[in-house]
């Protein structure tokens, strides 16, 4: 998980949507450290002592960690890694990490007339701001997709990431109607693991380390993981790096010494041989068939 976050500028075109999104960002607080950094914009800055108000709305996911919230219609609550906390506009609130863990955070800041809406009728509400989902891979990856397109602010993205956040909001609502808060702890287990593999992408990160991290024993955690997902952690884990690559191979700007370094790969030399082992082709050949595939649209 790198840090990171944006501030995006919104035409009136982009507010005539109905939806757009403002910023979105990640950060991981380790244990005892500062929180919030001080480099946002005053406007989205604030401590726990004074809290602060916004003029949009916000979703943080929380994948790591605990910590705790309190708002002007939430009292003061704990808040455990798997958490969504939803803030709303003009309502002062208030989170932080717990000194003792930090946490992981995926965030989200919007606004419109359809999440307005949305509010409106009843489907998401100021009095009830925090819920646990625990580690949903599908919600994970849609935070992560919208925060992706965030860095590249290509022509025509704020409709495309507003629709997601759309179909973000209307995920979790479903995952609210259907009570998805009970869970095996097995299922519990995978899940996070699977959060944790992502968010560790771009890091020298093994499936020993993950079951480290979740406090289970590694033969066990391998056994479960593949009754689950039909893969070795390990296999996952190479699988999702794979995937990162095809995704950063269409980026004609980057060699493929950079992301085979950029995905902490032993070698390009390996890197080349895996990708290929995976995929039936190099990753160069790849490379020019996505390239001729996307001139072949652009002309047609």
């Amino acid at each position: 998980m790198t840090d990171y976050y944006k501030y995006l500028p919104v035409s009136a075109e982009d507010k005539n949507w109905g939806l757009y999104v403002l910023n979105a960002g990640t950060i991981r607080t380790g244990p005892e450290a500062v929180y919030p950094v001080n480099t946002h914009p005053s406007h989205h800055y604030f401590n726990w002592n004074n809290g602060r108000i916004l003029d949009e709305y916000q979703l943080l996911y929380i994948t790591r960690g605990s910590g705790y919230f309190e708002s002007d219609n939430c009292s003061y609550r704990k808040i455990e890694e798997g958490s969504i906390i939803v803030l709303f506009p003009g309502e002062r609130h208030r989170y932080k990490p717990s000194e003792e863990t930090g946490w992981d955070e995926y965030w989200i800041g919007f606004k419109g007339e359809i999440m307005n809406n949305l509010v409106r009728n009843s489907f998401f509400s100021p009095a009830q701001p925090c819920f646990y989902i625990g580690f949903n891979e599908q919600i994970f990856g849609m935070f992560e997709s919208i925060i992706e397109k965030t860095k590249t602010e290509i022509t025509g993205y704020q409709p495309e990431i507003s629709g997601a956040v759309l179909h973000l909001m209307g995920s979790l609502r479903a995952l609210l109607k259907e009570n998805s808060n009970i869970h095996d702890d097995r299922e519990l287990i995978v899940n996070k693991a699977r959060i944790l593999f992502r968010s560790n992408i771009d890091k020298s990160y093994s499936p020993e380390q993950a079951a480290e991290e979740l406090q289970v024993g590694y033969s066990w955690f391998r056994k479960v993981f593949k009754s689950y997902t039909g893969l070795s952690p390990g296999q996952f884990f190479i699988q999702l790096k794979i995937e990162k690559a095809k995704s950063l191979l269409s980026d004609p700007s980057l060699s493929v010494k950079e992301i085979a370094y950029a995905l902490k790969f032993e070698s390009s030399f390996y890197f080349s041989k895996l990708f290929k082992d995976k995929t039936g082709i190099t990753p160069s050949a790849f490379r020019q068939r996505e390239i001729s595939l996307t001139t072949g649209r652009l002309l047609i």
